[in-house]
């Protein structure tokens, strides 16, 4: 199954911009009656037919339409410091991806080692992993953001917390959650949030939350969170 990701895609026809149409008769090669499918990004599952196979424009008439194609029963959105190898926070977000999240956004702490993010180059681990798990939504990548400022922000739902400074008071994700419904979690850097930076979550409603004995990496952590909470929605 050939996925392409095709976000602008509005009528009964698409042309595949050039980069795309390079790998689909270059790489690939499909020529003209080849099946093809496509994404948009916002829940549309399109199958297409292949009607132009020009390696720099091809043309494809859309055949079927499928709306909300694998919409989830809940909406995730994970706040994750964004570790010091780049490669680390990459890897999260192409798993979370194939799991299932919503929206993700890296956020910069006191103890941050990595103060800046290239959204461009994440945006395209992402939706390589849209195609690669041929999902219909493309979770939403937010700029860094400062944990104060983050924290300003409203949130309808579960907001949680997970640190390592105690285990008074915590409690498991099962224990936390409402099923079905909207959760922000917030996962810190690799030398764990402030007791202040804590203490000023909480403040804003956020819940302590446990994730086992075990100390987990950045991003390990922001994995499990995403893991845990579509298992209790399955």
């Amino acid at each position: 199954m050939h996925i392409f990701y095709t976000p602008d895609i509005t009528a009964d026809s698409y042309t595949l911009n050039e980069e795309e149409s390079k790998h689909c008769v270059r790489v690939l090669r499909l020529s003209v009656g080849a099946l093809v499918y496509l994404v948009d990004g916002k829940g549309g599952f399109y199958t297409a037919e292949i009607i132009a196979d020009n390696p720099k424009k091809v043309g494809l008439k859309i055949l079927k339409v499928e709306e909300a194609f694998g919409k989830r029963n809940h909406y995730l959105h994970i706040a994750v410091a964004p570790t010091k190898n780049i490669d680390r926070i990459e890897w999260f977000l192409e798993k979370a991806t194939e799991l299932g999240i919503d929206e993700i956004t890296p956020i910069i702490a006191d103890r941050s080692e990595r103060k800046v993010v290239k959204d461009d180059r994440l945006n395209k681990v992402i939706t390589s992993a849209v195609k690669q798990s041929i999902k219909a939504y493309h979770p939403k990548l937010n700029e860094a953001i400062s944990l104060d400022n983050f924290l300003k922000q409203p949130f309808t739902g579960d907001k949680l917390i997970a640190h390592c400074i105690d285990n008074e008071g915590k409690a498991y994700i099962s224990d936390l959650i409402q099923p079905q419904g909207q959760y922000l979690i917030l996962i810190g850097p690799e030398g764990d949030f402030t007791p202040e930076e804590v203490t000023k979550a909480l403040n804003k409603g956020f819940k302590p939350l446990t994730l086992g004995n075990n100390r987990l990496r950045t991003e390990t952590a922001a994995l499990a969170v995403c893991f845990e909470v579509n298992y209790l929605n399955r």
